[in-house]
């Protein structure tokens, strides 16, 4: 199982977009800011949508597409699923 995910900070501004094989570990790894980078430098720690994939080439595809999303499609897409 593959999952796809966007996590963002405590006022909903900033957005990040990643794919794991363990959604669970993934975000404990981003919450114990265990993870140099972008998530930790914006403090990026909530999960807010996750979807799920078969195989690593079609998880990958669709991360790819969802981070050329515009800002407002990615919160459409958050407030759809929450």
């Amino acid at each position: 199982m593959y999952c796809i995910y966007i996590i963002t900070n405590k006022y909903n501004d900033v957005f990040y977009v990643g794919m794991t094989n363990n959604l669970a570990r993934r975000v404990f790894e981003h919450k114990e800011k265990l993870i140099k980078g972008f998530s930790n430098k914006y403090n990026l720690n909530k999960l807010v949508y996750y979807e799920v994939a078969d195989n690593p080439e079609t998880a990958i595809f669709r991360e790819k597409q969802i981070k050329n999303w515009h800002r407002e499609w990615k919160i459409n897409q958050i407030n759809k699923t929450n």
